[in-house]
């Protein structure tokens, strides 16, 4: 009979575990597309172009 408690409760731990991955990556994403906005603003200011490319206005 213990054996069937084991599966119930591993049953629990990877939708846990799903879910703190599912976050981490969340917040990995957001900061990584914060860092590549950065990054183009910076190579933006330093050409003289937009971050599209596009020459700016001055």
């Amino acid at each position: 009979m213990a054996k069937q408690n084991a599966p119930e409760k591993n049953a629990k731990t990877p939708s846990a575990r799903e879910a703190r991955l599912k976050a981490a990556l969340k917040a990995n994403m957001a900061r990584r597309k914060a860092q590549a906005r950065a990054r183009a603003e910076d190579v933006a200011q330093d050409t003289g172009n937009g971050p599209d490319g596009s020459e700016k206005d001055s």
